[in-house]
């Protein structure tokens, strides 16, 4: 074995050693994801994710009156009409959704997919829709059977439901765009489904660079729907951050009637981003709409009617910015929500799930173990933040974490790392970063291994990962910050794991996974993807390279969690393994498939998905 690739292997194992340690050490975080209000608007329901445990919040006393425990990773929660079921999904690669009364008592469980999250009710409460995030498919549950009806396919990683107040149609925000990366369009889609007929109906095509889809609503009387989510200039050198020149940071309105797209409006402002929006919610009059930033922790407080009416007047042709002269000038208009928009700080770091109870805003605060407080409409907003125990005390891990997310350490707070790597990963986007040469993006690699695999970046242009995040920090974030913080960020990489793969059963290859890693072999794929880094560390030139990049070398990427990174090859030209496999290797340099039968192709793609 060659010495290196022997050296990384032991390294790996070691991580995986330090990795169980620091998840065991991790569980003293609560780590607020989700959250759902009783009927009688009296308690609050919070998912904390790492402690595995339902939160049962008193409004009245802002206090945790008790907490049960559930059997896998809370990652979402609905509640009844009735008040009883909760609804809560288990974050496991073979998901469940788990039925409990309000004292935590399980009263029946449900098989889902993989990463079940945002469980929505029909509005007559006899259909619950989740996302199954892994799967790429939404389920339909029959809450009167207690039986999965059907399970829908959308386009990429399913993350938030709204449904229409008459309960035929449901949006999906799709997390990531799906296909190539390297043509003049790609973005992210909100996928339509038609209830009553258990099909999907539609696709709604968002701007070109939308991406990092996080949440989604609809309005209390019913006509509009509200997504966020990112819109990066993806097309542009990475030069400067001014006016949004990287990332702009959106939200999407939609018809929820017609199902057409409305516009999207940034929540920007012209010398200060608002970077990782989140939640978004309705006041219960619908005079407002909130959005929580993750990344700025703070919360956009929007007057409604002052949008949809400036956005009516626009549509109708009317000039009313210096920016916006037509609708389509919307989307590039930081100034637009001038004299419509609030920005309400809090005091707690990393506000994700937002919910609305009369006009009090609550919102999980990630990264400081608390709720995020305030009545949207005072005239003097005054947050709260309500803990769920002793103030948090962060390790270096977890530290590492927040500055990940936290777009404060950027100039102007246009974007965090986790602007381009959501969770550590992939945006999906070509970026012209610069770091080797200009007019020649690449496609945003998985930061997972990044560390424990040098050298870093597709032409192999920095030593390492360290290098790497410190010209980061400097040169995407344009900011000056201490070696500490660089040292942290690089912890937090360590620790990343991965999730287990979408073809495995019970996390087992199946048969066609043992038949697939035995093609994997055979064609040569393992000579350069050596388990268990499935990488050898080495940069090979197979004639991909084009225009600047011809006839040079790309480093050979590791295929651990190689399904949930597409699109594929170093400009994202390819959208699946499938197109890797069939349309570009036409030499067979990149692994000897022209001659595989199509099981064997379809084997090897179920074996890659297991990695």
């Amino acid at each position: 074995m060659n010495h290196n690739v022997l050296v990384y292997t032991l390294i790996f194992g070691v991580l995986i050693l330090l990795a169980a340690a620091t998840t065991t050490a991790a569980e003293s975080y609560n780590s607020p994801v989700a959250l759902a209000p009783a009927p009688d608007s009296a308690t609050l329901y919070v998912c904390a994710h790492d402690t595995k445990q339902v939160l049962v919040v008193d409004i009245a006393s802002q206090s945790v009156r008790t907490a049960f425990a559930v059997a896998a990773p809370p990652s979402g929660i609905a509640v009844h009409s009735s008040g009883s079921p909760l609804f809560v999904t288990g974050d496991l690669p073979e998901g469940k959704v788990y039925a409990l009364d309000t004292a935590g008592t399980l009263l029946y469980e449900i098989a889902v997919g993989h990463s079940p999250l945002a469980p929505t009710l029909s509005p007559d409460g006899t259909l619950l829709f989740v996302c199954n995030r892994f799967d790429n498919t939404v389920s339909i549950i029959d809450l009167a059977a207690h039986t999965e009806i059907t399970r829908i396919d959308v386009p990429r990683e399913p993350v938030a439901l709204a449904v229409t107040l008459d309960g035929k149609r449901l949006f999906v925000a799709n997390h990531l765009p799906a296909g190539s990366a390297d043509g003049d369009y790609i973005a992210a889609q909100v996928s339509v489904i038609d209830v009553p007929s258990k099909t999907l109906s539609g696709t709604i095509a968002l701007p070109n660079g939308s991406s990092s889809l996080r949440g989604i609503c609809r309005s209390p009387e019913g006509k509009n729907i509200y997504v966020t989510h990112l819109l990066s200039r993806y097309q542009l050198p990475t030069t400067q951050l001014e006016r949004g020149w990287m990332n702009t940071n959106a939200i999407t309105i939609i018809d929820a009637v017609s199902g057409e797209f409305i516009n999207t409006v940034l929540l920007d402002d012209v010398s200060r981003g608002a970077a990782n929006p989140w939640g978004v919610a309705c006041t219960a009059t619908g005079d407002y709409i909130c959005v929580a930033h993750a990344g700025t922790h703070e919360i956009s407080v929007i007057d409604r009617k002052g949008l949809h009416e400036k956005l009516a007047r626009v549509a109708a042709g009317e000039a009313v910015s210096a920016v916006s002269r037509t609708a389509k000038d919307v989307p590039n208009d930081l100034s637009f929500l001038v004299n419509l928009r609030r920005r309400i700080k809090l005091q707690g770091n990393g506000p994700r799930a937002l919910v609305m109870v009369e006009s009090t805003a609550y919102t999980t605060e990630y990264f400081s173990d608390s709720l995020g407080v305030v009545d949207v409409t005072s005239e003097i907003p005054r947050p709260q933040q309500w803990l769920f125990g002793d103030e948090v005390i962060p390790c270096i891990v977890r530290k590492g974490e927040m500055f990940f997310n936290d777009a404060s350490m950027c100039f102007q707070q246009w974007q965090s790392c986790a602007s381009c790597h959501p969770d550590g990963r992939t945006d999906g986007l070509n970026w012209d970063l610069l770091n080797d040469g200009i007019g020649n993006p690449k496609n945003t690699k998985n930061m997972l291994l990044a560390h424990q695999t040098p050298p870093a970046m597709v032409l192999a242009v920095r030593d390492g990962a360290e290098v790497a995040v410190r010209a980061g920090i400097k040169f995407i974030q344009f900011a000056v910050r201490p070696e500490e913080d660089a040292v942290a960020l690089d912890e937090y990489l360590k620790s990343l794991t991965p999730i287990s793969g979408p073809a495995l059963e019970k996390g087992q290859l199946t048969e066609a996974g043992v038949r697939g890693k035995k093609v994997f072999a055979r064609a040569g794929c393992a000579a350069c993807h050596p388990a268990p880094l499935y990488t050898n560390l080495k940069s090979y030139n197979f004639d991909m390279g084009t225009y600047m990049d011809a006839g040079k070398k790309f480093d050979t990427p590791a295929l651990v969690e190689v399904w949930r990174t597409a699109p594929y090859l170093h400009d994202g030209r390819a959208a699946t393994l499938q197109d890797v496999l069939k349309q570009h290797n036409p030499d067979d340099k990149h692994g000897e498939t022209t001659r595989l039968t199509e099981t064997e192709i379809d084997d090897l793609i179920v074996y890659l998905r297991s990695l």
